[in-house]
Formats: structure tokens, sequence, C-alpha cells
């Protein structure tokens, strides 16, 4: 669904019967990986909420505000706040957009008297999807998915240092039977992405990346997750140029039966890569 919410769904006390959640699809997974936008909106679905993509999102605001270009983030942040208003929340599947939101909106929008409310109160109602989907609603079983394989977990900087997201995605990937999950070592190392951090300083990315690749390799695992797509597209990048046949996913298509689709970097099945 894209329209906007309506107010026919109201129970008696005022409230609704199914929380009314706007998917943040973000800039990376609606140019780069869609599956995880249908897959967020498909595990949202079953956990009971009704799922709205507002046509009018745009980006967060983060390569902008990293950049020290704090008009324009601004700008783009207003934007979303328009956007995303007048619903029960906003889910994204990304720890550093959901966090950019929560933190960075607040914080920038502080001295604007006409926005600083609204950021506030769009900030308290936005969730990274798993922090969501475990901590809100207390979901715990996705639908029924089979993958037999062992994953190793990436923990992304923003998820975890500014919305603690740790157990969550791990509690949920439980549920995919067959699938082992096996500790990555420095787990909560950044990977060397970090966002504009990369273009900027594209020697220093490359060694952390080395080293969390590196780490990757030893867990012996032949997939790698994470909740975050701009980290998963550096380390499968790094891994695919170091020869390495470990397959990376996004979280989200772990719990919706998608390990058996070309993974992130990979090519479509028919296509030469």
């Amino acid at each position: 669904m894209t329209q906007a919410p309506s107010d026919d769904d109201r129970m008696a006390d005022g409230t609704h019967k199914r929380p009314r959640v706007a998917l943040f699809v973000t800039c990376l997974v609606n140019v780069m990986r869609p599956a995880i936008a249908e897959g967020s909106r498909e595990l949202l679905l079953a956990a009971g909420c009704e799922v709205f993509v507002p046509l009018d999102q745009t980006c967060c605001g983060q390569p902008a505000f990293n950049s020290g270009n704090e008009r324009d983030g601004q700008a783009m942040a207003r934007h979303q706040i328009a956007a995303l208003e007048g619903f029960d929340y906003v889910v994204a599947p990304s720890g550093s957009c959901a966090g950019t939101i929560r933190h960075g909106y607040p914080e920038s929008l502080s001295g604007d008297p006409a926005w600083a409310e609204r950021a506030k109160a769009l900030a308290a109602r936005t969730y990274e999807i798993t922090s969501f989907l475990v901590d809100v609603l207390g979901y715990r079983t996705p639908p029924p998915t089979r993958h037999v394989g062992t994953a190793t977990y990436h923990d992304t900087c923003s998820g975890l240092r500014e919305l603690g997201v740790h157990d969550q995605p791990r509690a949920l990937l439980r549920s995919v039977e067959g699938l082992a999950l096996t500790p990555l070592p420095d787990a909560n190392v950044c990977c060397g992405f970090g966002g504009t951090f990369c273009v900027k300083y594209p020697a220093i990315s490359n060694a952390v990346v080395a080293e969390k690749t590196a780490s990757i390799t030893k867990t012996g695992a032949d997939i790698l997750l994470g909740g975050d797509l701009g980290c998963l597209l550096n380390m499968a990048g790094k891994l695919a140029r170091e020869g390495s046949g470990i397959r990376t996913f996004h979280t989200v298509e772990a719990l919706t039966g998608r390990l058996g689709t070309p993974a992130i970097g990979e090519a479509p099945r028919g296509v030469k890569a």
C-alpha cells in the first residue's frame, strides 16, 4: 500500500486495530536491493501491521550530514518528517538510516521552533526493523523458512551503537530451520564502509574491510548476514575480490526465505557477471 493511512480502522477508544507502519525503504535498498524492501513488507504484514510505502520519501540526509552540509541535511530532514508523519511507526531495514532519523534529526533541528518538536515526535516512532519486531511487537516467529547452511552475523556500527540492535536479529534468525549461526570475532568492529568515509579515505577503508573479511573467513561460515546494505555491499565486494565463496545477504532476506536467490553482488541467474 502506498496511500496515506485513513482513520476508518479505529476502534471505539480511538486506537487502531493494527499498527500503521510507514516502511522507509532507504536509498540503497531502493536502487541496489529492492528484495530487502519486499521482504521487510512481508515480515511487517506477517506481524500484523498495516504497511504503507509513502511515495514522497527520499534520502534521510545522512550523506549530507556526514559531509558537514548541514543546510541540505536539514532540508532533507524536513522533507522526510512531512512525508512520514501520520503513521504509528516508521520502520527501516537499516540501522544507519533509522539512527539518523532518531538521533540526527532532533539534534540538527533543535534550534528550529517550527520543526524541533516534529523531529522529536518522528524520532520516537522510528525503528530498525528487527528491533521493531522484537522490542515493540514482541514478535519472535516469522513465517517458517528453511535453509541448510552456516551463517555468521556482523553488527553494523549505527544499529549497534545508536539503536542497541544486537540480540534482536539473532533471536529472529533462530527461526530459520537448518541455519546454524556461528559467532564472528570482533563482530562489533567497523567494516570500513562508514558511508562517505569509504569515498574520502579509500585506502583506510580497504585496510579495515580486509581485517573484517579475514575474520569472516575464519568462522567457516558460508553465509554472511547483517542489517545495513551499505556495510553488506562493502564486505561482499571485498570478499568477491578475494575470490571467496561466502555469500552475503541482509537479515530480512534470511527471514523471508531468500537465501537461495542470488546473493549481494552476484549476477542474477542466467546473466553473466
